[in-house]
């Protein structure tokens, strides 16, 4: 076990699953991941191996015995009959037949309507009544000759939910974890293994859980498919329901009048809108004015007087076009229905608390899933449940204030995301300054995202100078990644009646000093800096200008020992040979150090990159520093640079180096990068031959 599994299942015994053990138990069962972990939780909540065993076939057997297949149910209604009495785990739906004076359940799986219910069962969980609830249930059958009578009986129904926690024990745990180790715990338990995203990445994942701990927190994410959007609206969570964005109706999400019964937003915390994008669908114009009420006063009225509601919505969508075409020639709600984008759906968006970059997501691939211990994910449900009784808007302000002219709106929207932040990674509410201060930059960027958006689509927003200030007066203006990566298209006006690819700049440099691919670097001394997430850099940017005319390169690097750096490497002999004249040779000479176990097979690897290259007029050699560790990481030419490399050639984040049908594997700028400086100075300095 990893160091943090073990200290995972030390301060929260019994409390924890790991996380694979989802896949091999499912099968060809289609049931959310918290139903599954609810039985995991039972039977596997240990790190002994025997009894995980032990349990995964408990499990598959409970499965096997009473979750109710599709294809399955007659068998399973037939069990019923025979024995008279039968445990399922189906989801269950309830509605009140008026003309009875009765509730009946229908079973979704089992194929089974008009099952009574006594009314106290409706009472103590009602959201059997909008939108149904995974449960188990001893389900009974006593035939009878009254053609109005149902001989189906529901004899005790379980929803699949945690019935208690000690919020105190858990408080008192997560103060056992630094901010990193937490992150990382949270990462596994959505499951999602931490090792292959980013900081950044892990941040804005964590995002995805605020709806579920924040009352009336609205989020919205767009980006392209594959990206895991939906998942933790569908799967995380018995606190949350997902609806196709065509079967959000009036009735459906507040109330319909016909029948008197509260809608979706009455009975959920979170209401997540899936396939809210596409740009040729017309949205029903009341529902529009009934949403804009709701989200930005927690109540509806429909005639029948003002109703309040919690739950948090959630607005879920794929982008068809890349971020830069968006900038280009519209605005990030490019994909969005034009009723959203015109003067009554702007409402819709300014309501946005949050905007979530989806396109900084990668597609959802075998290794991002975890295989570590993380919660079982009802007991992390029902915490976030209970911290929507806490409120951390304020937590900042100790040792930061927002900008003077950031509205009253935007504020709100900030102080929501901050607080579910805080909630989430800090629910002791004990953070120090420089974590306080990630948090609020994130905050501000979510909700920048949105007011940028909507001045780019309507000219009367007025701009807002988005930024925070510390207790000293230091002033700090608040970035989006997309601003800083594509300043010239970000920073620009479209002109919708002319053309929508008629664009006048308003300025030509990013907004901080930061290294946008689409300009050939010039040949000058510069540092630049690339964010985290940020794509479309390469090596052949980096590096290829400053490299063509040299014939001696000597590159220091102690870290290419694994596959993916000795990868880098041969990347990098690529540009070389990409930007050396094709009549020349060139000599590339690498310093690193030796693996300590796998030395042998760094050997190898190095000795063929070596031959490789000799076809290609470069004489490739290396040597093991063997007396100090180096630190220093740079490249250095015989004509005059030294390129400062704070992270050597590791400069890209993870990505499936298995497929080679994925541009990420074709095209360096297709990855994304990990947060690095590269500083090009000038070094007069003529280099030994390599021996």
């Amino acid at each position: 076990m990893l160091e943090l599994d073990q200290k995972i299942n030390t301060q929260f015994a019994g409390l924890v699953v790991r996380k694979d053990l989802v896949k091999t138990v499912k099968g060809n069962a289609i049931v959310p991941s918290y139903v599954l972990e609810y039985l995991l939780g039972q039977y596997c909540a240990t790190h002994d191996e025997a009894t995980i065993q032990t349990g995964i076939e408990t499990v598959k057997e409970i499965l096997r015995k009473h979750y109710v297949h599709r294809n399955e149910a007659g068998l399973i209604r037939s069990h019923i009959k025979e024995k008279g009495r039968y445990k399922v785990i189906d989801k269950v739906g309830v509605d009140l037949n008026d003309r009875n004076n009765r509730y009946e359940a229908a079973f979704e799986n089992l194929g089974v309507k008009k099952v009574l219910v006594d009314s106290n069962t409706v009472k103590k969980h009602p959201k059997l009544l909008v939108g149904g609830v995974w449960c188990i249930c001893d389900i009974e059958y006593e035939f009878t000759e009254d053609a109005n009578a149902s001989p189906w009986l529901l004899s005790s129904l379980k929803p699949i939910q945690l019935s208690h926690f000690d919020f105190d024990a858990y408080i008192a745990a997560r103060q056992q974890f630094s901010m990193d180790e937490w992150l990382d715990v949270l990462m596994q338990s959505i499951g999602l293994n931490p090792q292959v995203f980013s900081r950044r990445s892990k941040l804005i994942q964590l995002v995805r859980l605020i709806p579920f701990c924040e009352r009336n927190y609205n989020l919205l994410e767009l980006g392209p498919k594959g990206t895991g959007k939906s998942h933790i609206f569908s799967e995380f969570s018995p606190h949350g329901t997902l609806v196709s964005g065509g079967e959000a109706t009036l009735a459906k999400l507040f109330i319909n009048n016909n029948t008197g019964k509260i809608g979706l937003v009455g009975y959920w915390d979170v209401v997540a809108m899936d396939e809210f994008a596409g740009s040729n669908k017309r949205p029903d114009i009341k529902l529009i004015d009934t949403l804009k009420n709701y989200m930005a006063n927690k109540s509806f009225n429909r005639g029948t007087g003002p109703q309040g509601a919690e739950a948090s919505m959630v607005f879920i969508g794929n982008t068809s076009h890349t971020v830069p075409y968006m900038l280009k020639h519209a605005n990030l709600f490019l994909d969005l229905p034009e009723t959203y984008r015109n003067t009554d759906g702007q409402a819709i968006l300014d309501r946005m608390h949050w905007f979530l970059p989806g396109w900084e997501m990668e597609n959802l691939r075998s290794d991002m899933f975890s295989q570590g211990y993380g919660f079982v994910v009802d007991y992390l449900a029902e915490i976030l449940r209970s911290l929507r009784n806490h409120d951390y808007a304020d937590g900042y302000q100790t040792y930061f204030s927002l900008s003077a002219d950031i509205s009253t709106r935007d504020r709100d929207g900030i102080h929501k995301t901050f607080s579910g932040l805080m909630k989430i990674l800090f629910p002791h509410g004990e953070a120090n300054k420089e974590e306080i201060e990630e948090l609020l930059k994130l905050a501000v960027e979510g909700r920048k995202r949105v007011k940028d958006q909507l001045m780019r689509i309507d000219s009367t927003y007025a701009a807002v100078n988005f930024a925070y200030t510390d207790t000293a007066g230091h002033l700090f203006p608040v970035t989006t990644l997309e601003e800083q990566q594509y300043p010239h298209h970000y920073h620009a006006i479209v002109n919708f009646e002319e053309d929508d690819s008629s664009l006048t700049a308003l300025f030509d440099q990013p907004v901080t000093q930061t290294l946008t691919p689409d300009k050939t670097p010039l040949l000058k001394e510069k540092h630049v800096t690339v964010l985290e997430n940020q794509s479309g850099i390469s090596y052949d940017h980096l590096f290829g200008p400053y490299l063509a005319e040299a014939t001696q390169i000597t590159l220091t690097d102690p870290y290419i020992r694994m596959f993916y750096q000795i990868r880098n490497l041969m990347e990098f002999l690529e540009t070389v040979i990409k930007h050396k004249p094709e009549d020349s040779e060139v000599r590339v000479h690498l310093l690193t150090t030796e693996d300590e176990f796998k030395g042998d097979q760094q050997t190898d690897n190095l000795e063929k990159i070596k031959s490789a290259c000799l076809a290609a007029g470069v004489g490739f050699t290396w040597e093991y520093d063997l007396s100090v560790t180096i630190h220093a990481r740079h490249i250095i030419t015989n004509h005059g640079w030294k390129i400062l490399l704070d992270r050597g050639l590791d400069i890209f984040q993870s990505y499936d180096m298995s497929d080679s049908l994925i541009l990420a594997n074709r095209l360096q700028q297709f990855r994304m990068c990990k947060a690095f400086e590269v500083t090009y100075i000038r070094h007069e300095v003529v280099m030994q031959s390599a021996s």
